[in-house]
């Protein structure tokens, strides 16, 4: 996540994702599709990558996959009887997902969960949550900071308590990996960029004009995925042009944004947006308002007003999402590194996905370990 702009922003960031260049003729999405009717998804090449995701301090990305414990690890964990806390920033499927991945793993380790918390996107909540699941004395406790200004001290209580703290996504001002904290764990940013650049391209035949709704603030993680889909479009698809950009400081207001672009061009061929709700929910229901049932767009993580529309043949054409279930597990190891004292790599993703009208129930199951919910399913047919 980039360098912090107001609370307000994050907090609507995360309430909540033929010419081609050096390409092959592999699907980008995870899994099969399940519908074979003449409304299937154009066929998505995997351009060139021309990036890699960094951390918020620039570290290198270890993948999910590496992060392993040997039977007597786990047998040295599981003579602790160590308890976890989970202290969330909101509730929803993705929060969800991450929480059962971890729990799967702490089942195996013989970790007790002590206290699962909600702070609703309130840094002030979540200090308070902070406090007082300490009181319960957990020796780890997974987490994302929901302003790492604002929270900073609260954790730093945690810390001086001998709490080992795995981060999701977002760190505390001034805490440093080793020791204030065992490890950060995200999604593999430059991937979802590309892959939402891929999917766009393949959607419009590798030729037109888009518009590129970016996060307008310093937020290391929706920067580093806009950068990626700009960076993919401009290199890997030189008849593809950009003919309207614009930032998205208040995800409220995109639909408005999208209605003057629309009006600018009518034409577009196709529309990227930063992430799913509510931007590019607004920018669907521009759409829809216009009339336009020809503009295709893709947005990053998945979101059932969007996969509603995708499954029924709409404007979406793909949402590329993270692997939460994935993040998970991999928090509930890197807390197990902590407890042994075991050097943990400082920046660890899990792989993206696409997800299209034709990998819908597999996407889900890729992203979350769940079927999609029944409203998409039935839209699917």
């Amino acid at each position: 996540m980039r360098p912090a702009r107001p609370l307000a922003t994050l907090t609507a960031l995360l309430m909540t994702l033929g010419v081609v260049a050096c390409g092959d003729e592999s699907s980008s999405g995870s899994g099969s599709g399940s519908q074979s009717s003449s409304s299937q998804a154009p066929k998505i090449k995997s351009s060139k990558t021309l990036g890699e995701t960094t951390g918020p301090a620039g570290e290198s990305a270890t993948p999910t996959s590496a992060i392993k414990l040997s039977e007597d690890e786990i047998a040295k964990v599981k003579g602790r009887n160590a308890t976890v806390a989970l202290v969330w920033h909101q509730a929803s499927d993705f929060t969800t997902a991450v929480q059962n991945g971890a729990k799967a793993e702490f089942d195996k380790l013989g970790m007790e969960v002590v206290a699962t918390t909600n702070a609703n996107f309130d840094a002030g909540k979540q200090k308070n949550d902070i406090e007082t699941v300490l009181a319960k004395k957990p020796d780890a406790m997974l987490t994302l900071p929901v302003d790492p200004v604002a929270t900073a001290s609260a954790y730093r209580s945690a810390v001086s308590e001998g709490t080992e703290l795995v981060l999701l996504s977002n760190v505390p001002k001034g805490f440093k990996q080793g020791d204030d904290y065992v490890t950060v764990v995200t999604d593999d940013l430059f991937q979802m960029g590309k892959q939402a650049a891929d999917a766009l391209a393949s959607s419009i035949g590798g030729k037109g004009k888009i518009a590129y709704l970016f996060h307008d603030a310093e937020y290391y993680v929706t920067n580093q995925r806009d950068q990626a889909f700009k960076k993919t479009i401009e290199t890997n698809y030189p008849n593809i042009e950009i003919v309207a950009e614009d930032g998205i400081a208040d995800p409220a207001k995109a639909q408005d944004q999208a209605n003057a672009i629309l009006t600018k061009n009518p034409d577009l061929n196709g529309v990227y947006v930063t992430f799913s709700q509510p931007p590019a929910e607004g920018v669907l229901s521009a759409l829809r308002n216009a009339g336009n049932k020809d503009t295709k767009l893709v947005s990053l993580d998945l979101d059932e007003p969007l996969a509603i529309d995708m499954a029924r043949g709409g404007n979406v054409t793909a949402l590329i999402s993270d692997r939460a279930y994935e993040l998970g597990q991999a928090m509930a190891r890197s807390a197990a590194y902590g407890l042994l004292d075991k050097q943990a790599p400082p920046f660890i993703v899990a792989p993206a996905t696409t997800v299209t009208k034709d990998n819908l129930e597999q996407g889900y199951q890729d992203s979350l370990r769940q079927a999609p919910p029944k409203t998409v399913t039935e839209a699917a047919g």
